[in-house]
C-alpha cells in the first residue's frame, strides 16, 4: 500500500518531531487555545498541532525561542528554520481534548511506578486538573457536539491501584458508551490480568493499548522496574483475543539504547499475536531528563532517519501479517500527530 503523504513532507516530518519548540512570532494570536497535556511524551508543554502536505505534528511551542519559526504572510502561515524556508505551508489544527479530533482524557496523572521516560508523575499541581469523573463526562460530551468529533479515549497513571484503577477506566466507559452508542471508545490502561481486560471490553471500549513501553529486557529493568515485562507480554495477548487482531496495540519506545534488531524483534512478537506496535521516538523534557540519565546514561538524540527507517521496516512487518495502524479510530494510531505512521507516512 502506497503511503497518504510523499517521501519529501515524511522527511519534513521526522525533521520536526526530532527537533526542538516551534517559536510563535510575537503578536501572533493562535486561533484556539494551546493544548496543555498532563500525558504522552509532551506531558507538562504547551503545544499545538500543524498539518501540512497529508500529515500532521504535534510540536511543543514557545514565545520565547526554538529551532522552528511559525511565520505568518499576509494569512499564509509557513515553518521556518533557522530563517529558511522549512515548509511551505501549513494549517494549525485544534485538538479536541489532548488530540485532533478525539477526546482523549488523563484521568490520573499520578502514579507509582515511576517509569523514567514519562513525565505525568513529574507534573506540578498546578498543572494537573484533579477531574472527577462527572466532569471527564461532561467534557467529553461537551466534546462531542463540537466539529470533527469522531473518538473517545481514555489513558491514566496508577495512584495507588492497578485494580481500582481499571475499574474506574470501566466506569467511565461504561458511562460514556450509555451516552455515546455509537462512537469508538479507547483505552489506555495498565492492566494485566484477563479479568482487567475483560471488564473494559465488557463496559463497552472498542480498542485497547498496553503498553509493553520497550522490547530490550534489559533496558526495561532500568526504566520499568516496578512493571512486570512478561506479565505486560501476556495481557496483550490476551487482549488480541478478546478484542480482535488490530484492535490492539502497544507503544515501544526507541532511542533508550535499544538496538534497531530489537525494536523489530517486538514489532514481530506483538504482530504475531495480532497487535501493533506504537513506535514512538523517545523524548526527553525538563521533567524526564534526570531520571533517565541516572537510569541509562548519556541519551544520543534519536535521528530523523531512525524515526524514517523503523516506520518502513515495521510496514513491511505490518504486511506480512495483514495489520495496519491505519484500521484504529482511536489513540495514536488515528492521532497521526507524534510518530511516523506506517502506511501514512512512510
Amino acid at each position: 500500500m502506497e503511503a497518504k503523504v510523499s517521501p519529501e513532507d515524511a522527511r519534513r516530518k521526522a525533521e520536526l518531531l526530532a527537533g526542538g519548540p516551534v517559536l510563535i512570532p510575537e503578536g501572533f494570536r493562535l486561533p484556539f487555545p494551546a493544548s496543555l497535556s498532563t500525558a504522552g511524551p509532551e506531558a507538562g508543554l504547551a503545544t499545538a498541532v500543524f498539518s501540512f502536505g497529508n500529515t500532521r505534528a504535534k510540536k511543543e511551542i514557545s514565545r520565547h525561542g526554538g529551532e522552528f519559526q511559525l511565520v505568518e504572510d499576509r494569512g499564509r502561515l509557513s515553518i521556518f528554520r533557522a530563517d529558511r524556508p522549512f515548509i511551505d505551508e501549513v494549517r494549525l489544527v485544534p485538538t479536541l481534548m489532548h488530540a485532533p479530533y478525539q477526546a482523549f482524557v488523563n484521568i490520573e496523572h499520578d502514579c507509582m511506578y515511576d517509569c523514567k521516560f514519562c513525565g505525568s508523575p513529574r507534573l506540578g499541581k498546578d498543572v494537573t486538573k484533579n477531574l472527577t469523573d462527572d466532569r471527564i463526562v461532561q467534557m467529553i460530551l461537551d466534546s462531542s457536539a463540537r466539529e470533527g468529533f469522531s473518538a473517545v479515549a481514555f489513558t491514566s497513571g496508577v495512584p495507588e491501584s492497578r485494580t481500582l484503577t481499571v475499574e474506574r477506566m470501566a466506569s467511565l466507559v461504561r458511562r460514556v458508551r450509555e451516552a455515546l452508542p455509537d462512537v469508538p471508545i479507547g483505552v489506555e490502561p495498565y492492566a494485566i490480568r484477563p479479568d482487567e481486560i475483560e471488564l473494559l471490553k465488557a463496559a463497552g471500549a472498542s480498542e485497547i493499548k498496553i503498553n509493553i513501553e520497550t522490547y530490550d529486557r534489559d533496558v526495561f529493568e532500568r526504566v520499568c522496574g516496578k512493571l512486570d515485562y512478561d506479565l505486560i507480554l501476556h495481557a496483550i495477548n490476551h487482549s488480541c483475543e478478546v478484542f480482535g487482531r488490530n484492535k490492539v496495540c502497544s507503544n515501544i519506545i526507541f532511542g533508550l539504547g535499544e538496538s534497531d534488531e530489537c525494536v523489530m524483534e517486538g514489532v514481530k512478537v506483538l504482530a504475531n499475536m495480532g497487535a501493533v506496535a506504537t513506535l514512538r521516538a523517545l523524548r526527553v523534557t525538563d521533567l524526564n531528563r534526570q531520571g533517565l540519565e541516572e537510569a541509562i546514561g548519556q541519551l544520543e538524540k534519536v535521528s530523523p532517519e531512525r524515526m524514517l527507517l523503523l516506520a518502513r521496516n515495521q510496514k513491511l512487518v505490518l504486511e506480512s501479517y495483514g495489520l495496519s495502524p491505519l484500521g484504529f479510530k482511536t489513540m495514536c494510531h488515528a492521532c497521526l500527530s507524534c510518530d511516523i505512521v506506517p502506511f501514512w507516512d512512510v
